[in-house]
Protein backbone atom coordinates (compact mmCIF):
# COMPACT_ATOMS: atom_id res chain seq x y z
CA UNK A 1 0.00 0.00 0.00
CA UNK A 2 1.31 3.60 -0.85
CA UNK A 3 1.58 5.90 1.46
CA UNK A 4 -0.89 8.93 1.48
CA UNK A 5 1.46 11.62 2.37
CA UNK A 6 4.46 12.07 1.29
CA UNK A 7 7.33 14.95 0.78
CA UNK A 8 10.24 17.00 2.35
CA UNK A 9 11.71 19.29 4.29
CA UNK A 10 14.93 21.40 3.97
CA UNK A 11 16.98 23.50 5.88
CA UNK A 12 19.90 25.86 4.82
CA UNK A 13 20.93 26.66 8.25
CA UNK A 14 20.30 28.76 11.28
CA UNK A 15 21.04 32.25 12.92
CA UNK A 16 20.88 35.74 13.08
CA UNK A 17 18.53 36.26 10.40
CA UNK A 18 16.37 39.20 10.53
CA UNK A 19 14.10 40.68 8.06
CA UNK A 20 14.80 44.01 8.79
CA UNK A 21 18.36 43.38 7.82
CA UNK A 22 18.21 41.45 4.97
CA UNK A 23 18.27 42.79 1.39
CA UNK A 24 15.31 42.24 -0.89
CA UNK A 25 17.33 41.03 -3.36
CA UNK A 26 19.79 38.69 -1.46
CA UNK A 27 16.54 37.24 0.21
CA UNK A 28 15.24 36.45 -3.52
CA UNK A 29 18.19 34.63 -4.08
CA UNK A 30 17.47 32.63 -1.00
CA UNK A 31 13.77 31.88 -2.11
CA UNK A 32 14.92 31.02 -5.17
CA UNK A 33 17.58 28.74 -4.56
CA UNK A 34 15.70 26.46 -1.65
CA UNK A 35 12.79 26.37 -3.77
CA UNK A 36 15.29 24.87 -5.99
CA UNK A 37 15.88 22.60 -3.58
CA UNK A 38 12.45 21.44 -2.71
CA UNK A 39 11.42 21.34 -6.23
CA UNK A 40 14.71 18.81 -7.15
CA UNK A 41 13.68 16.31 -4.31
CA UNK A 42 10.17 16.49 -4.52
CA UNK A 43 10.06 15.63 -8.35
CA UNK A 44 11.72 12.78 -7.17
CA UNK A 45 9.17 11.76 -4.75
CA UNK A 46 6.04 12.77 -6.85
CA UNK A 47 7.58 10.17 -9.46
CA UNK A 48 7.74 7.21 -6.54
CA UNK A 49 11.78 7.67 -6.08
CA UNK A 50 13.13 6.78 -2.70
CA UNK A 51 13.49 9.12 0.14
CA UNK A 52 17.16 8.80 0.05
CA UNK A 53 17.14 10.03 -3.58
CA UNK A 54 15.39 12.85 -2.65
CA UNK A 55 17.59 14.29 0.37
CA UNK A 56 20.68 13.77 -1.93
CA UNK A 57 18.88 15.69 -4.81
CA UNK A 58 18.15 18.35 -2.62
CA UNK A 59 21.46 18.78 -0.94
CA UNK A 60 23.34 18.78 -3.81
CA UNK A 61 21.39 21.97 -5.11
CA UNK A 62 22.38 23.52 -1.55
CA UNK A 63 25.79 22.67 -2.19
CA UNK A 64 26.26 23.67 -5.33
CA UNK A 65 25.31 27.66 -4.14
CA UNK A 66 27.33 29.74 -2.86
CA UNK A 67 24.88 30.99 -0.88
CA UNK A 68 24.92 28.34 2.13
CA UNK A 69 27.80 26.55 4.08
CA UNK A 70 28.24 23.76 2.30
CA UNK A 71 29.96 22.24 -0.82
CA UNK A 72 30.79 25.62 -3.08
CA UNK A 73 30.58 28.48 -0.65
CA UNK A 74 31.56 27.01 2.42
CA UNK A 75 33.14 28.89 5.72
CA UNK A 76 37.07 28.69 5.66
CA UNK A 77 38.58 26.71 8.44
CA UNK A 78 41.76 28.97 10.62
CA UNK A 79 44.08 28.07 7.94
CA UNK A 80 41.92 29.32 4.90
CA UNK A 81 40.43 26.52 3.21
CA UNK A 82 37.23 24.51 3.23
CA UNK A 83 36.82 22.28 5.32
CA UNK A 84 33.54 19.47 4.33
CA UNK A 85 31.23 17.32 6.64
CA UNK A 86 28.47 15.21 5.64
CA UNK A 87 26.01 12.88 6.60
CA UNK A 88 23.31 10.46 5.66
CA UNK A 89 21.03 8.04 7.14
CA UNK A 90 18.40 5.50 5.36
CA UNK A 91 15.02 5.43 7.77
CA UNK A 92 13.99 1.85 6.31
CA UNK A 93 17.50 -0.31 7.45
CA UNK A 94 19.45 2.14 9.66
CA UNK A 95 21.90 2.22 7.23
CA UNK A 96 24.12 5.24 7.56
CA UNK A 97 26.90 7.19 5.55
CA UNK A 98 29.46 10.04 7.11
CA UNK A 99 32.23 11.91 5.46
CA UNK A 100 34.41 14.47 7.83
CA UNK A 101 37.30 16.79 6.98
CA UNK A 102 37.09 16.63 2.83
CA UNK A 103 38.70 19.41 0.92
CA UNK A 104 38.50 18.67 -2.56
CA UNK A 105 34.92 16.49 -2.98
CA UNK A 106 32.26 18.76 -4.38
CA UNK A 107 29.16 16.89 -3.04
CA UNK A 108 30.00 15.50 -0.10
CA UNK A 109 26.73 14.35 0.35
CA UNK A 110 27.39 12.38 -2.30
CA UNK A 111 30.41 10.60 -0.74
CA UNK A 112 28.70 10.20 2.35
CA UNK A 113 26.11 7.92 0.29
CA UNK A 114 28.92 5.72 -1.37
CA UNK A 115 30.22 5.09 2.04
CA UNK A 116 27.16 3.87 3.37
CA UNK A 117 26.45 1.79 0.23
CA UNK A 118 29.47 0.59 -1.19
CA UNK A 119 32.15 0.54 2.28
CA UNK A 120 31.11 -1.46 4.82
CA UNK A 121 31.98 1.63 6.74
CA UNK A 122 29.92 4.59 8.28
CA UNK A 123 32.58 7.19 8.72
CA UNK A 124 35.48 7.86 6.79
CA UNK A 125 37.43 11.54 6.89
CA UNK A 126 40.09 13.64 5.62
CA UNK A 127 42.97 12.02 3.23
CA UNK A 128 41.36 8.40 3.49
CA UNK A 129 37.68 9.83 2.33
CA UNK A 130 39.06 11.35 -0.53
CA UNK A 131 41.15 8.38 -1.36
CA UNK A 132 37.86 5.91 -1.50
CA UNK A 133 36.26 8.57 -3.45
CA UNK A 134 39.32 8.00 -5.93
CA UNK A 135 38.66 4.94 -6.13
CA UNK A 136 35.23 5.14 -7.14
CA UNK A 137 35.51 7.45 -9.84
CA UNK A 138 35.35 10.71 -7.94
CA UNK A 139 37.57 14.09 -9.07
CA UNK A 140 38.95 15.94 -6.88
CA UNK A 141 38.28 19.82 -7.09
CA UNK A 142 40.71 22.27 -6.61
CA UNK A 143 40.40 24.13 -2.99
CA UNK A 144 40.02 27.27 -4.88
CA UNK A 145 36.64 25.81 -6.35
CA UNK A 146 35.42 25.84 -2.85
CA UNK A 147 36.02 29.62 -1.31
CA UNK A 148 34.31 32.65 -2.07
CA UNK A 149 35.27 36.51 -1.33
CA UNK A 150 31.94 36.72 1.47
CA UNK A 151 33.97 33.59 3.18
CA UNK A 152 37.37 35.29 3.00
CA UNK A 153 36.00 38.48 4.45
CA UNK A 154 33.97 36.59 6.93
CA UNK A 155 37.11 34.59 8.07
CA UNK A 156 39.05 38.30 8.48
CA UNK A 157 36.03 39.39 10.72
CA UNK A 158 36.08 36.46 12.90
CA UNK A 159 39.83 36.58 13.42
CA UNK A 160 39.56 40.42 13.99
CA UNK A 161 36.82 39.81 16.57
CA UNK A 162 38.51 37.38 18.33
CA UNK A 163 41.61 39.25 18.63
CA UNK A 164 39.29 41.92 20.27
CA UNK A 165 38.75 43.97 17.58
CA UNK A 166 35.42 45.19 16.31
CA UNK A 167 33.94 44.61 12.69
CA UNK A 168 34.15 47.59 10.21
CA UNK A 169 31.16 47.76 7.83
CA UNK A 170 32.83 50.37 5.99
CA UNK A 171 36.04 48.25 5.68
CA UNK A 172 33.88 45.32 4.22
CA UNK A 173 32.50 47.32 1.63
CA UNK A 174 35.39 48.55 0.49
CA UNK A 175 37.57 45.05 0.44
CA UNK A 176 34.42 43.63 -1.01
CA UNK A 177 34.51 46.20 -3.43
CA UNK A 178 30.87 45.55 -5.41
CA UNK A 179 28.84 48.05 -3.24
CA UNK A 180 26.04 44.91 -2.80
CA UNK A 181 24.30 45.22 0.72
CA UNK A 182 23.53 41.48 0.40
CA UNK A 183 27.65 40.49 0.41
CA UNK A 184 28.34 42.82 3.56
CA UNK A 185 24.83 41.10 4.92
CA UNK A 186 26.70 37.78 4.33
CA UNK A 187 29.76 38.35 5.92
CA UNK A 188 28.31 39.75 9.13
CA UNK A 189 25.95 37.18 9.47
CA UNK A 190 27.92 34.53 11.66
CA UNK A 191 24.88 31.50 11.38
CA UNK A 192 25.41 28.05 11.60
CA UNK A 193 24.83 27.69 7.76
CA UNK A 194 24.37 23.74 7.72
CA UNK A 195 21.97 22.25 5.08
CA UNK A 196 19.96 19.40 5.32
CA UNK A 197 17.00 17.90 4.31
CA UNK A 198 14.63 14.63 5.55
CA UNK A 199 11.74 12.87 3.33
CA UNK A 200 9.64 10.78 3.17
CA UNK A 201 8.48 8.96 -0.03
CA UNK A 202 5.43 7.03 -1.35
CA UNK A 203 6.39 3.84 -0.05
CA UNK A 204 6.38 5.05 4.06
CA UNK A 205 10.28 5.59 4.08
CA UNK A 206 11.95 8.15 5.69
CA UNK A 207 15.96 9.52 5.01
CA UNK A 208 17.79 12.49 6.66
CA UNK A 209 21.21 14.16 5.01
CA UNK A 210 23.05 16.88 6.68
CA UNK A 211 26.02 18.69 4.82
CA UNK A 212 28.42 21.43 5.71
CA UNK A 213 31.73 23.60 5.76
CA UNK A 214 30.90 23.50 9.69
CA UNK A 215 32.53 26.86 11.64
CA UNK A 216 34.11 29.86 10.33
CA UNK A 217 37.55 29.93 11.46
CA UNK A 218 37.67 26.79 13.48
CA UNK A 219 40.56 25.23 14.81
CA UNK A 220 42.89 21.84 14.26
CA UNK A 221 40.32 19.21 12.71
CA UNK A 222 36.99 20.34 14.38
CA UNK A 223 34.17 18.02 13.77
CA UNK A 224 30.83 19.25 14.26
CA UNK A 225 27.66 16.81 14.44
CA UNK A 226 26.41 17.16 10.53
CA UNK A 227 29.05 14.24 10.10
CA UNK A 228 27.62 12.21 13.33
CA UNK A 229 24.82 10.26 12.92
CA UNK A 230 22.51 10.37 15.82
CA UNK A 231 23.58 14.18 16.20
CA UNK A 232 23.48 16.00 13.21
CA UNK A 233 21.49 13.41 11.05
CA UNK A 234 19.14 10.44 12.07
CA UNK A 235 16.35 8.30 10.51
CA UNK A 236 14.33 5.74 11.32
CA UNK A 237 10.98 4.65 9.94
CA UNK A 238 9.73 3.71 13.39
CA UNK A 239 10.38 7.38 14.47
CA UNK A 240 11.16 10.14 12.40
CA UNK A 241 14.06 11.35 10.06
CA UNK A 242 15.84 14.64 11.42
CA UNK A 243 18.64 17.28 10.58
CA UNK A 244 20.45 19.35 12.67
CA UNK A 245 21.83 23.10 11.97
CA UNK A 246 23.59 25.07 15.03
CA UNK A 247 26.54 24.77 17.65
CA UNK A 248 27.50 21.31 16.54
CA UNK A 249 29.43 21.08 20.32
CA UNK A 250 25.81 20.70 21.64
CA UNK A 251 24.18 18.96 19.38
CA UNK A 252 27.11 16.51 19.91
CA UNK A 253 26.43 16.28 23.73
CA UNK A 254 22.55 16.34 23.57
CA UNK A 255 22.79 13.30 20.90
CA UNK A 256 19.98 15.37 19.10
CA UNK A 257 18.87 13.18 16.45
CA UNK A 258 18.67 10.37 18.23
CA UNK A 259 17.42 11.90 21.41
CA UNK A 260 14.19 12.97 19.66
CA UNK A 261 13.92 9.74 17.76
CA UNK A 262 14.22 8.00 21.64
CA UNK A 263 11.55 10.69 22.70
CA UNK A 264 8.87 9.13 20.51
CA UNK A 265 9.85 5.24 20.71
CA UNK A 266 10.26 5.13 24.83
CA UNK A 267 7.72 7.83 26.00
CA UNK A 268 5.61 8.32 22.95
CA UNK A 269 6.08 11.85 22.21
CA UNK A 270 4.91 13.61 19.44
CA UNK A 271 7.65 14.35 16.80
CA UNK A 272 6.62 18.16 17.81
CA UNK A 273 7.03 18.00 21.31
CA UNK A 274 9.73 15.71 21.00
CA UNK A 275 11.79 18.17 18.53
CA UNK A 276 10.62 21.05 21.07
CA UNK A 277 11.97 19.70 24.36
CA UNK A 278 15.67 18.77 22.47
CA UNK A 279 15.81 22.27 21.44
CA UNK A 280 14.98 23.70 24.99
CA UNK A 281 17.22 21.60 26.47
CA UNK A 282 20.24 22.85 23.67
CA UNK A 283 19.34 26.80 24.75
CA UNK A 284 19.87 25.85 28.76
CA UNK A 285 23.28 24.42 27.51
CA UNK A 286 23.91 27.50 26.44
CA UNK A 287 23.52 26.17 22.58
CA UNK A 288 21.80 27.55 19.68
CA UNK A 289 20.46 26.48 16.39
CA UNK A 290 17.55 24.14 15.19
CA UNK A 291 16.25 21.14 13.50
CA UNK A 292 13.89 19.59 10.64
CA UNK A 293 12.27 16.73 11.09
CA UNK A 294 9.40 14.46 9.84
CA UNK A 295 7.22 11.79 10.97
CA UNK A 296 5.96 8.68 8.65
CA UNK A 297 2.86 9.95 8.92
CA UNK A 298 3.93 13.23 7.57
CA UNK A 299 3.81 15.38 10.91
CA UNK A 300 6.75 18.09 10.58
CA UNK A 301 8.80 19.94 13.15
CA UNK A 302 10.73 22.83 12.79
CA UNK A 303 11.66 24.24 16.23
CA UNK A 304 15.01 26.62 16.94
CA UNK A 305 16.49 29.07 19.17
CA UNK A 306 17.60 31.62 17.17
CA UNK A 307 16.03 34.64 15.27
CA UNK A 308 15.61 32.75 11.99
CA UNK A 309 15.85 29.45 9.90
CA UNK A 310 16.09 29.01 6.54
CA UNK A 311 14.00 26.40 6.06
CA UNK A 312 11.27 25.07 3.55
CA UNK A 313 8.64 22.11 3.02
CA UNK A 314 6.54 20.56 0.14
CA UNK A 315 4.42 17.85 1.59
CA UNK A 316 1.93 16.08 -1.25
CA UNK A 317 -0.69 17.46 1.17
CA UNK A 318 -0.08 20.95 0.14
CA UNK A 319 1.95 23.57 -1.76
CA UNK A 320 5.74 24.41 -1.06
CA UNK A 321 6.70 27.00 1.62
CA UNK A 322 9.55 28.32 2.33
CA UNK A 323 10.73 30.59 5.33
CA UNK A 324 13.01 32.59 6.80
CA UNK A 325 12.05 33.77 9.91
CA UNK A 326 10.95 33.45 13.45
CA UNK A 327 7.63 32.68 14.21
CA UNK A 328 6.80 36.14 15.63
CA UNK A 329 7.60 37.56 13.05
CA UNK A 330 6.03 39.01 9.40
CA UNK A 331 7.06 36.47 6.81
Amino acid sequence: MKNPTFGLVIHGGAGVILRENMPPALEAEYRAKLGEALAAGYAILDRGGPALDAVVAAIRVMEDSPLFNAGKGAVLNAEGVCELDASIMDGRTLAAGAVAGLHHIRNPITLARDVMEKSGHVLMIGDGAETYAKKLGYALEPAEYFITEVRRQQLEQARRIEAGGKPSAALLRERIGSGNPGDEYRVNEFKYGTVGCVALDRAGNLAAGTSTGGLTNKRYGRVGDSAVIGAGTYASNATCALSATGQGEYFIREVVGHDVAAQMAYRNASLADAAADTIRRIGELGGSGGVIALDRHGNVAMPFNTPGMYRGVHLSTGQPVIEFYGPDAPQ
